[in-house]
Order: C-alpha cells, then sequence, then structure tokens
C-alpha cells in the first residue's frame, strides 16, 4: 500500500482504531486533546472527511466544522480558564502541516504562555493588490 493509500493517525483515531482523549463527536467532526500540547487544554478538531487540505474539504464538512468549533472553543476557555487562543489550522507541509488530514488547533494562551505565531508585516502593492484581487475573485468556483 503507498503512502497515498495510508490511513492518518486521524482517520485511525475516527476510526477507533487508535484511542483519544475526546471532547466531542458528532455525524462529521470528531475533537480530541492533542497528545503532544503546546500548552494544556490544546486540543484538535477534525472533519471525519479526509480531505488533506480545506481547500479539499467539502461544504458539508466544512460547514459542520464551522458550527462544531465556537462550542468547543468556549468549552475549552472555561474549563481552562484561559482568556485568550489561538486557532490555528495549517495546509500543506511548507505550511507546517504534519498530518495530511484537515484539523484546526485550539492553544490555549496562559499568561506564562511562550509560544508565538507572530510574523513581520510587508507591505502591500498597490497595483498588484488590484491585480490580484480581481484574479482570486475571478478563480473562485
Amino acid at each position: 500500500m503507498g503512502m497515498v493509500n495510508e490511513k492518518t493517525i486521524f482517520t485511525r483515531i475516527i476510526e477507533g482504531e487508535l484511542p483519544c482523549y475526546k471532547l466531542y463527536e458528532d455525524e462529521h467532526v470528531i475533537a480530541f486533546l492533542d497528545i503532544q500540547p503546546l500548552t494544556r487544554g490544546h486540543s484538535l478538531v477534525v472533519p471525519k472527511e479526509p480531505a488533506p487540505s480545506i481547500d479539499q474539504l467539502s461544504p458539508t464538512y466544512a460547514e459542520a466544522l464551522g458550527r462544531a468549533l465556537p462550542p468547543i472553543c468556549r468549552a475549552v476557555m472555561a474549563v481552562t480558564g484561559a482568556r485568550a487562543y489561538n486557532l490555528v489550522q495549517n495546509n500543506g507541509r511548507e505550511a507546517g502541516m504534519s498530518v495530511p488530514h484537515v484539523h484546526f488547533h485550539i492553544i490555549p494562551r496562559y499568561p506564562e504562555s511562550t509560544h508565538s505565531f507572530l510574523w513581520e508585516y510587508g507591505e502591500i502593492d498597490s497595483t498588484d493588490a488590484s491585480k490580484l484581487a480581481e484574479s482570486i475573485s475571478e478563480a473562485m468556483d
């Protein structure tokens, strides 16, 4: 069996082949604690559809994620006492994705948290931006 056909760790969790610390589950989405957390309460929200990136996710599963994320975030915040959190979703290895199955990280932030998702801001070129915005709008399905 080639790499493309191999089940990801998330598919194995969804199918009950591997255990998890489950927070939530419905027909389309499962959420569980990350076993390599950046902070206490670091959770993963995963669609049950095995899409490798969000642009390949079906509307049904995208909608289900949209419904599930806010209440899961609220629950993580309420239980951990964190006052802020990062919601992170990477697509592709170059973007830092380590498991090729769409997933969102809910990472509670505490006063002592040291992880960072900050970057240096660039400046937009207005001529390029106009052309780019128009081209992206035209490329939408």
